[in-house]
């Protein structure tokens, strides 16, 4: 533990005596940095927040997980996509648990953050310092719906396709750019092989990298403004 090569790894010497020792895991770590040194006693009870935050980055987390596993077995190519999930429900060994749990999660991951977002609320943790934190966590829960909406393309039945149809002509009447935003979301002026491929850049790459980009962001300034309210 004495070596450079301990100390250029781990910041923090074991075994940990002092008052100082338990601060600098807290200033030093990046799992444990969501709360400062010190928190309110009532801060931390299951009651006051029911996990909801860390609930809504677990299932994040696990969104991830499987979400890579599950791009191994698709092709966003059509018919590729469809004939790809029905091979992970019938043909890839666990395929159909893998898919289910990938869903699953991300019903649970809307719901989550949408009860975050009323206990915060409700609390009124979003007033002063905290202003800044709460627009984040707006923007995180749209982009919590938009993965939602990005994903429901990809397995490209009839379920999604007509789903994908009826958001975007929605879109379309938004005053000046819907018809732009339409466009620009479909890559013309139907659903087809253009939409699916950048259906799948969304959810797969740009979305998550943006949302784990916010995530950092959300939990660095909740300690920055003092923890828990």
């Amino acid at each position: 533990m004495d070596s450079q090569f301990w100390r250029s790894i781990f910041r923090t010497r074991l075994p940990i005596k002092t008052n100082l020792d338990r601060s600098l895991i807290i200033f030093n770590s990046l799992a444990m940095h969501i709360h400062p040194v010190k928190v309110r006693e009532r801060a931390i009870r299951f009651s006051y927040t029911f996990y909801l935050g860390m609930i809504s980055f677990f299932l994040f987390v696990a969104l991830v997980v499987t979400g890579v596993l599950l791009m191994l077995y698709y092709q966003p190519a059509i018919p590729n996509a469809y004939n790809n999930m029905k091979d992970l429900q019938y043909v890839v060994s666990n395929g159909i648990f893998l898919r289910n749990m990938h869903r699953w999660a991300a019903h649970l991951m809307v719901i989550t953050v949408f009860l975050h977002m009323l206990r915060v609320f409700y609390k009124g943790a979003y007033q002063r310092p905290r202003e800044f934190n709460w627009v984040i966590g707006v923007f995180l829960f749209l982009l919590t719906l938009l993965l939602s909406y990005t994903g429901y393309l990809l397995p490209y039945d009839q379920l999604s396709y007509w789903a994908v149809t009826v958001g975007a002509n929605i879109v379309k009447y938004v005053p000046v750019v819907g018809k732009s935003i339409r466009f620009l979301l479909l890559g013309g002026n139907e659903i087809g092989e253009y939409t699916l491929v950048r259906f799948y850049v969304l959810h797969c790459v740009i979305l998550p990298l943006m949302m784990t980009s916010l995530i950092g962001l959300h939990f660095w300034r909740i300690r920055k403004d003092g923890g828990l309210y």
